[in-house]
């Protein structure tokens, strides 16, 4: 490709909207345009990086054994009540009528039409197992949506469905697609990432997310130095501490805190350290039918609550924090200053996290404005709470697999595998005959990746003051040849159409700045889009043979043979 045959778009600086720094970047580098909120225009530099991504999943997927098919973006809302989600999914499900007054959904996901697609046809269990699978554009009404490519509503999905005969067969491509996401994003060149993670709202009994790892995620990740153990934060299991509980050696004490609700200004008041204090944080369960329950969920000062685990505490789930009204009804007290003792153990549920059940001496609130208690000990002055994993690891956590202590770091979600089971297949009667004859529920398996949100991830994980890092499998072009004075040059001139046309005809993906422009703005360009690898060719140079190769992260230019330079870049490619 010649420059001066594509659509280049560049900016010295990006919008004042631009949030971070892979949308700065990619605005800036002219591979996206914003057309509304969350929604933008792939521009020609940017398809060629999306396409490459797409054709990489693509790929992967069909050696997996996975069929591709293409399913309709406008989806008949007939199916989304028939699967019950018509009324759950909520406001991010975009919903509108047709002339004729007839609901349909613009598609955030297709689990509804794929079970409809394989119920009509596949009946027995000859046909199993089956996996297909879209790479199709999605849309989700965020309510802000922000970070440009990274959480837009519009965007490039592969989605994918397997059914299955039994729940040994659903968990053999289960692995099957693990190791293929692993193929996916090693040739995609990035690092990454697969850690266990909580289902969510799509259900199933098993899932595991891939996250490019970049100290701009939004996702913590929990892992072990010294294991393949990792796992969301959300789902990562917080050990019971090996030590059992000290005896106690304080009398309880009531000690004034006046305006002092924070668990650190408390800590600072009365010189005690986070991890002696225990803070009480008041819930409401809300269940569909039957009574509220009203808790109070104990966690270490210096630990967070882990709202996914809380969550599924029976009873409790689902919860909603406590107002300001309940908390004084239940307790009698503001909140920030509520704790365990003296509670009535028939109106209130105390649940305390597994740290919490060994502590002896603590301080917590006093049910009192203004108050705290010292010397706290269940047993003696409140009764033994129940026990639950309430919290978010922290780094130095031993490893829930024994085998050492973890590590926290950032990533960037990318890909998603469920094992859905039947929840789909049941609520859509998605069934085949087995070997007896005898009607069965088919399970079902469900495998994401979002290939817009790769892009955006990519520069997350490889940019620099400079522009974009992309790597060479997936940059816009792998090679750019720079010339110096195109115009003015005969000698520059031959040199560069020579090496352009040796470097096509070589299947290298290139590109020709022909631009009548100065040399720094054409570098400057090129290293703001991410071209691994540059040539600049130039009369000093060719008079000693030799073309000038700067690598995209390298500090400086060096000279090489000139005669040489196809095998050079076939080399730095095999090795990238």
């Amino acid at each position: 490709m010649r420059s001066s045959r594509f659509f280049f778009a560049t900016l010295k600086e990006a919008p004042a909207d631009a949030e971070v720094i892979s949308q700065k970047l990619m605005l800036r580098a002219g591979l996206i345009k914003r057309a509304a909120a969350g929604i933008y225009t792939w521009m020609p530099l940017g398809l060629r990086v999306l396409r490459k991504v797409e054709n990489i999943v693509r790929e992967e997927m069909n050696k997996a054994g996975a069929l591709e098919l293409l399913m309709p973006a406008v989806q008949p809302a007939e199916l989304w009540q028939e699967s019950g989600r018509w009324d759950k999914y909520g406001p991010e499900l975009l919903r509108f009528k047709d002339r004729h007054q007839r609901d349909f959904v613009i598609g955030p996901t297709h689990e509804e039409v794929i079970t409809d697609v394989v119920r009509r046809d596949v009946k027995s269990y000859r046909q199993l197992p089956l996996h297909l699978y879209q790479i199709q554009t999605k849309f989700r009404d965020e309510i802000r949506p922000r970070f440009g490519v990274m959480r837009g509503r519009e965007f490039l999905m592969k989605d994918g469905y397997s059914f299955h005969s039994s729940f040994e067969d659903l968990k053999r491509e289960y692995q099957s697609m693990y190791d293929t996401y692993s193929r996916i994003f090693t040739r995609l060149g990035l690092q990454f990432r697969a850690v266990a993670a909580d289902t969510g709202s799509i259900g199933g009994t098993g899932s595991h997310e891939f996250h490019v790892i970049a100290e701009t995620g939004e996702d913590d990740i929990a892992y072990c130095p010294e294991s393949g153990y990792a796992a969301n934060v959300e789902l990562a299991e917080a050990l019971a501490p090996a030590t059992p509980r000290p005896a106690a050696t304080a009398e309880l004490a009531k000690v004034s805190t006046p305006g002092q609700t924070a668990c650190t200004d408390v800590a600072g008041f009365l010189n005690i350290p986070l991890s002696g204090l225990v803070k009480a944080i008041a819930v409401v369960s809300e269940p569909e039918e039957g009574p509220r329950t009203f808790a109070l969920l104990l966690l270490r000062g210096d630990h967070e609550l882990n709202e996914i685990k809380a969550g599924k505490i029976a009873g409790l789930n689902p919860f909603r924090f406590a107002t300001e009204e309940e908390v004084e009804r239940f307790l009698g007290c503001k909140p920030g200053y509520i704790g365990p003792v003296g509670v009535d153990p028939e109106k209130v549920r105390v649940i305390a996290d597994r740290s919490v059940a060994v502590m002896a001496d603590f301080v917590c609130g006093a049910n009192a404005a203004g108050f705290h208690l010292s010397g706290v000990n269940f047993g003696r002055d409140c009764p033994e709470p129940e026990l639950a994993d309430l919290r978010k690891v922290v780094a130095g956590d031993p490893s829930p697999d024994g085998k050492g202590n973890l590590a926290i770091c950032r990533g960037i979600e990318v890909g998603h595998i469920f094992q859905l089971r039947s929840t789909y297949a049941k609520a859509l009667n998605c069934s085949f005959l087995d070997e007896q004859g005898k009607s069965q529920i088919m399970e079902m398996g469900c495998y994401g990746i979002g290939v817009s949100r790769i892009v955006g991830a990519a520069i997350e994980q490889g940019h620099d003051d400079r522009g974009i890092i992309f790597p060479a499998a997936i940059a816009p072009f792998q090679v750019t040849i720079v010339p110096m004075g195109y115009y003015k040059s005969e000698i520059v001139k031959a040199a560069a159409d020579q090496l352009y046309e040796a470097l096509e005809a070589a299947g290298l993906d290139v590109l020709l700045d022909d631009r009548d422009e100065r040399p720094g703005s054409m570098f400057a360009d090129m290293e703001l889009m991410g071209v691994p690898h540059r040539i600049v060719v130039g009369e000093r140079g060719l008079a000693n043979g030799q073309l000038e190769y700067k690598g995209r992260q390298d500090e400086e230019a060096t000279m090489i043979p000139a005669d040489t330079a196809l095998a050079f870049l076939q080399e730095k490619l095999c090795a990238a």
